[in-house]
């Protein structure tokens, strides 16, 4: 995914929003569950780690060619009547209407179950405009013989007639369903957009989330509400305002701010050279904690993997990196930008 520059006029265009999706579903799989799927949730074994697929999954979408998909998951679990040892649920989240959809999902859930000889539950999570597309089976039948597949969809736009049940519900899902809703409503409109990102991060505090918490779910907002430079300026002055009132430093604790404060700085003693060498510096800083987060090494042992890329090379690696499978991976394309120099 190549990362464009920033419009001064307009807010960059996030409108693909694979990455925080996939991000929110990793990180709160459980809260996703227990928010869309209730009764799925009672039914699981919680103490028992669940394993994201993606490999797996990667290998089964390149068997069945089965072309652009928005966000999809394989995760492995366990059920608590022990049955069966575990089970395997796919997950697709579908941004646009498409007539192929349903198809899609039955394919996948066949070539899954023929892969781990394991029961499949499908489950589609429909975030596109349209109100009227609601797909929930594929079928068909020839000289008696039937095959198909039923699967639970939730369709988020319905969440607009619920959204003071979202308002209550301290799911951290229920605030990336607010977040996703207003991104669509407020698209073209900045002013109103702002409105509601300020409205929606302010809710994070409102709501006692932990400090992990807040920052998760503001990186989420952040991403598929951005704004304008100069609007997005007049947001971080309000979060500053309000943490400095609350003595709460956590979404001013997030590492870009740094990088900001470090470009106005350079800005205002007019030493460009010098800044866009501290902007390199704090970027490769920045991708450097992220990644060794990630894969749970230490961030000294991942900057050498990123010595001798450009600032603009270090942030789209920062809007890839959640995609890599593992580091080697990772290597592999900051190699990749280094030769395309």
């Amino acid at each position: 995914m190549s990362r464009e520059q920033d419009d001064p006029v307009t807010a960059p265009d996030r409108t693909d929003y694979d990455s925080p999706w996939k991000k929110a579903l990793e990180v709160y799989f459980k809260e996703f569950i227990d928010f869309f799927f209730p009764q799925m949730a009672a039914d699981l074994d919680w103490s028992r780690e669940h394993v994201f697929l993606d490999k797996e999954l990667q290998q089964v979408a390149r068997e069945a060619a089965l072309g652009r998909r928005y966000v999809d998951k394989l995760v492995r679990l366990y059920r608590k009547n022990g049955h069966e040892e575990w089970v395997l649920v796919h997950i697709e989240v579908q941004g646009q209407p498409d007539i192929d959809f349903p198809k899609r999902m039955y394919t996948y859930n066949y070539r899954i179950f023929n892969r781990f000889d394991r029961k499949v539950a499908s489950l589609a999570i429909l975030a596109d405009e349209n109100p009227t597309w609601r797909p929930d089976h594929f079928s068909y039948e020839l000289w008696g013989s039937k095959a198909g597949l039923w699967f639970p969809s939730v369709k988020l736009l319905e969440y607009k007639q619920k959204w003071q049940e979202l308002e209550e519900s301290t799911n951290p899902f229920a605030s990336v369903v607010m977040a996703h809703l207003k991104a669509v409503e407020t698209a073209g409109d900045n002013e109103k957009r702002y409105h509601w990102k300020l409205y929606l991060i302010k809710r994070l505090y409102r709501l006692g989330y932990e400090k992990h918490d807040v920052i998760q779910l503001f990186e989420f907002i952040d991403w598929i509400m951005a704004l304008p430079k100069e609007l997005e300026q007049g947001l971080w002055q309000e979060i500053y305002k309000m943490e400095e009132e609350k003595n709460m430093e956590y979404v001013s604790s997030v590492e870009r701010i740094g990088m900001e404060k470090g470009m106005e700085k350079g800005m205002e003693k007019g030493m460009e050279k010098g800044m866009q060498k501290g902007m390199q510096k704090e970027a490769l800083s920045l991708l450097s904690r992220q990644v060794g987060r990630r894969f749970q090494v230490s961030s000294d042992s991942v900057q050498p993997i990123f010595i001798g890329l450009t600032t603009e090379q270090l942030e789209e690696l920062g809007e890839r990196f959640i995609e890599a499978e593992n580091l080697d991976q990772i290597r592999k394309w900051a190699d990749e930008l280094r030769q395309s120099q």
